[in-house]
Order: C-alpha cells, then structure tokens, then sequence
C-alpha cells in the first residue's frame, strides 16, 4: 500500500501555504498555534466521558494560554484570534468554544471599554479565573434587544443589583459551572435607574470561587448538546449585589455619581450594540474554527483516497479511489470552495482590523455575510469527506466524525446564520449598489475559461436577484409589513448567498494575482475557475435569458467543469498539503497516515499467524 509522505517537500505547495496563511504573516498569526496543537497532549483520546472531555478542554485552554503570549494583546488583535481558532478546531472543538469565550467576548469586551486596560486582569490573564459571557436568554435569542435581566442601581451603596425577573430570563447556555475552576462573567443586563429602563449594558460578576457558586448565582447544568462536550448551563441572578465598578463603560454610556446617564448615542438599541460589538469578531472566530475544521476534512480524505486501494479494471490490478472522477471530482470541487472560504475570510479580517468608521456599518455586514456562507460550506464539506470516507470517516479516531456537529454550534452561535442573513437581505436590497446592467458586456466572442467573464456572470446573478426583490417589495401588499417582506425574503435571500459567492471569488482572484511560482498561478486560476463554474450553474437560465450566456455557454458548461477537473485531479495531494496540517496531528489519524481503525485490532504475528482475540467479557474465538 503506498502511503503518502508526512512531511511535504513540494515547493508549489509551500507557495500556496504562503498565500493560505498570511504570507510574510504567518509564522506571527498561524505559528505558536500550529506547534500548540502539534503536542503529544492535543492527540484524540478515546473513551472519555462527557464531564472529562469537559474537563480536558480546559485543560488544554491553560496550555493555550501559556503559548498565547500576552492574552491583553491576543484579544485586541483580530488576525491572531481568528487564527487561534483556525487551529484548535479541527483537534477539540469544545477548546475552541471556551477560547472564543473567554479570549474574544469576555476579556475582549472589557478591554473595548474604558478602564479595561486600567484594570486589574491578571486573574483572567493567568487563567485563575476563567471568563464566560452570559448575553442570551432563555426565552430572548436572537432578539436580544428583549432581554429581561435587570442591574438596578442602588443609590444608597453606589452599586447594582443584578436580578433575573423571570424563568425566560435564564441566560441559556453559557459555561457557568464548577468545571474548569473559578469563573466570572460579563452579564448583558438592563440598567435600571429610578425606575427608568437606559438599556442594556454589561457588568462584571463574579461566579464562583474554590467554594462553589457565590451568593445569589443560582446555575443549572443543561443537558448533553451535539457536538465535543462543553459545560452549558442556564444561569440565573437574585439580587446580587455588584460594585460600581462592576459596570463596564465606555462613550456609548456612563454613569454619573448622581445615577445621571451620559451617551454618544441617541438610543437604547445603538448602545447595546455597541455593548456587544464584540459579537462582529466573534462571527470572524466562528467562521475560522469551520475554516480550520474544513481544511482538516479535506486533507484527511484526500490522503485516504490515496492509501486506499481497490480492485482495477483487469484482473489483480489495485488501483486508489483517487483514481476515480466519482471520488476526486467531489473533492476537487470541495477544495475550491475551501479555498474560496479561506480567502474571503483573510480579506474580511483585514477589513475588520483597521475599519474606516464611515465602513464600519457594511463591513459588520460582510461579516455577518461571510460567517453564514463560511460555515454553511464547512458543514457541506466535512460531510462530504466524511462519506467519501465511508465507515472509516464514522470512527472519532479517524478526525472527521465530530467535524460536522461541532460546525453546527458556529452556525448557530454569534447569531443564527438564517437571522443573521435576513437582517442583511433587508438592508441590501436598496442599501447595496451592485453591478449595473450592461457592465458585464456582449457574451458573444467570451469563453467559459476567461476569470474575469465569469466573475462578471456571478455578479450579474447578484443583480438578477436584487431586482427581483426589489420589485417584490414594491409590490407587496401594502398595509402588511410582514406581507411584503414575506413577499421579498426568498428572492433577497438569493441575493445575499450570490453576494458571499462573489465576494469570495473576488478575494480568490485577488489572491491567485499575487502567486509568484508559474505553477501556483496556474492552480490557483484553475481552482478559482473550477469554483465559479460551479457556483454559475444554478444561475445560468436567468443569465441566458437575460441575454448574458448564450446557448453555446450552457451547452458547453458541463464539459468545461469535467475538463477542468481533469487538469487538477493529479494535484490532489499538493493543494492539501498547503492546508499545511502538521504530521504529528497526520501521524495520529489512522486513515491520514496509511492505515485504518481496526486494521490492527486482535492481530499478531505469532507463531502460525493467528492468535486469540477476546470478543466480549470472557469470550474469545479464534480469528
């Protein structure tokens, strides 16, 4: 059987790594987390119970907290955080949930606001005590903006009582118990002064210590979710009693000595978004842990299809899956969109990281954009590898069985990819200027292999689709908001998803232009092709009757797929290895490194070749 090298040695491949991965950046953001995850203690443990996964999980945080350098500076650097995740998700994803937590919306949300710096952190920078952020309720998902939980300023003492008026009014799901030591808390919660609602603000508050849970703090365990374990809970105040300096305040609100309320901001819903903007990162963080886990997917079934061998079309021929389009047709057109993913994030990071504040309302769009469209793709791929994998891929030892359930949680977390996306539409179908018709020019004379022609197309689609919905809104039942949305949502929707497509495609080719090696250019251009094809191909029946594809166009589509896919099937094995996966996580997996789960169970060498093996409790046979 013929195993695929461990360590890479072909330079186009180290060429597309550094396209991957930041190029002259790479070793600050992605490095001291590649050498983390590569650690004897990072290796898959089989067996364990959810409570010591649990606990394993934090055990690990500690060991990231020591590579991470100065946490103050990890949390107000977006490429970093973004690439922590990218790293520890494919190898635990409930590590990758309590980093996101305790990294970005705890430390990073008191660091946002004034003071943050002044503070005494070490405890959370130490890892004494560890941070989580209790912002959704029971009852309040994604309408925060409804949140019941109350912080009343107490006039006598200067201070707060935090209180949870309701059942509904749990916060649901944070990790809030006794695992994982000392924990304490920023708390989304109403600030109610003199009886008067100043809208939501976050407060500081200690949860536990080496005794148990304070005072007053009153924590459920939730049942066990999907997915790699973490300690969810539902959480809940009575009348606890927090310090003045338990408010976290910033230009968006302060308050004076007198209970009087200074804003910049002219009303409760913009003061608790900015409370909460580090939501925007923690979408950035979600799509990164699913960018990583895709990646993984794809090296993992790339490298098994070529170690596993099956009968050829001659007698005692042995040939690899990968030999067959079936099997590396699928994979090829998941790797071009990984691609696609990777790219479209790097370029939303950097515009995330120096934002001018007249973008900064579209770039959070982006971004909202963008982490749908991420991790609905990653879901989509790591099942697919799973499957090309067949019963090996269902084995947890083998890297790919929990990738699918975990990329579930960064759907939903940081904002339901649906709701999120709806709240986009709604604001792109007069708020967003797309190509105009006639840009994309006479489809006469073009051809299916020019990249620009085609990026052409896929915004012409986008534009299709907004004026869709725009008519759709117009026309709609007047009278009846909820009507003529109703009426528009589905054609808006369409145009969200081609709008994701096209702004990875864009950060694609911006991408393929800086490769330097001819043959990295040429994989790059080719999988860029490849990617929007494909993404063309639910497109081309408006795009012909608009007059933008000819007949010949749609005809000639399949084989131009087929053709393309021909060209890069042989370079498999050099567009994973610039996933740049490291061998001591490869060597761990049985299907990524030659061999496979139970290939060697109850098999030994002995004297006549078989020996027995134990079947049940006190059984055995001879096999």
């Amino acid at each position: 059987m013929a195993v695929p090298a461990l360590t890479k040695t072909h330079p186009v491949a180290d060429e597309l790594a550094q396209l991957l991965f930041e190029g002259a950046d790479r070793e600050r953001v992605h490095g001291a987390w590649r050498r983390l995850v590569s650690g004897k203690e990072f290796a898959y443990r089989p067996g364990l119970p959810p409570e010591e996964r649990t606990a394993l999980s934090y055990e690990r945080l500690r060991l990231l907290n020591d590579a991470a350098g100065d946490p103050v500076e990890l949390a107000a650097d977006p490429y970093r955080l973004a690439g922590l995740h990218e790293w520890t998700g494919p190898v635990d994803g409930g590590l990758t949930t309590l980093a996101s937590i305790h990294y970005n919306l705890f430390l990073g949300s008191v660091l946002d606001h004034d003071g943050g710096r002044d503070r005494d952190l070490s405890a959370f920078t130490s890892l004494r005590r560890t941070g989580t952020f209790l912002c959704t309720e029971l009852e309040h998902g994604n309408d925060v903006a409804s949140m019941e939980t109350v912080a009343v300023f107490d006039r006598a003492t200067g201070g707060f009582h935090l209180t949870t008026p309701t059942p509904g009014a749990r916060k649901f799901m944070p990790n809030t118990s006794l695992t994982g030591g000392p924990k304490t808390a920023v708390v989304a919660a109403r600030l109610v002064v003199d009886g008067e609602d100043q809208g939501t603000f976050l407060f500081l508050t200690p949860l536990s210590d080496e005794s148990g849970h304070l005072p007053g703090v009153r924590v459920r365990p939730l049942p066990q979710r999907t997915g790699t374990p973490v300690d969810h809970c539902l959480t809940s105040f009575d009348r606890v009693w927090l310090p003045r300096e338990a408010l976290l305040e910033a230009e968006h609100g302060r308050l004076g000595a007198d209970g009087t309320l200074a804003s910049s901001l002219g009303n409760r819903r913009k003061r608790l978004l900015r409370s909460i903007n580090r939501v925007t990162m923690g979408k950035l963080c979600m799509s990164a842990g699913t960018l990583g886990m895709s990646r993984a997917a794809l090296t993992i079934a790339v490298r098994y299809a070529h170690s596993r061998f099956l009968a050829g079309p001659k007698a005692g021929d042995r040939i690899p899956l990968a030999a067959h389009r079936s099997h590396h047709g699928r994979l090829l057109h998941a790797l071009a969109t990984a691609y696609a993913m990777t790219f479209l994030h790097r370029s939303l990071v950097s515009r995330f990281a120096v934002p001018a504040e007249e973008d900064r309302a579209e770039v959070e769009r982006e971004v909202a954009v963008a982490k749908g469209w991420i991790t609905w793709q990653a879901r989509a791929i790591t099942t697919e590898c799973r499957e090309r994998c067949g019963a090996q891929g269902l084995f947890p030892a083998n890297g790919l069985a929990d990738l699918p359930l975990n990329i579930e949680g960064g759907i939903t977390a940081e904002g339901d990819n649906l709701v999120i996306w709806v709240k986009a539409a709604s604001e792109m179908v007069f708020g967003h200027q797309g190509v105009r018709a006639g840009e994309s020019g006479d489809p006469e004379g073009r051809e299916l292999t020019e990249l620009p022609f085609l990026r052409d197309l896929l915004a012409e689609a986008e534009r299709i689709w907004q004026d869709r919905a725009r008519t759709a809104l117009r026309e709609g039942p007047s009278g009846d908001p909820v009507g003529r949305w109703n009426a528009t949502s589905d054609a808006a929707l369409e145009m969200v998803s081609a709008h994701a497509r096209l702004q990875a495609a864009d950060a694609f080719l911006a991408a393929a232009a800086r490769a330097e090696d001819p043959r990295a250019g040429f994989l790059m251009r080719s999988l860029c092709r490849l990617f929007l094809l494909r993404q063309l191909g639910e497109h081309t029946g408006d795009l012909l009757a608009e007059g933008r594809l000819t007949p010949d166009h749609v005809r000639a589509l399949p084989k131009a797929v087929d053709t393309l896919v021909g060209e890069l099937a042989p370079h498999l094995m050099t567009l994973v290895d610039a996933f740049d996966l490291p061998a001591e996580v490869l060597s761990g997996i049985p299907i990524a490194s030659g061999g496979s789960v139970g290939a060697d169970e109850g098999w030994d060498e002995s004297e006549d070749g078989w020996e027995e093996a134990e079947v049940g409790a006190g059984v055995s046979v001879r096999v």
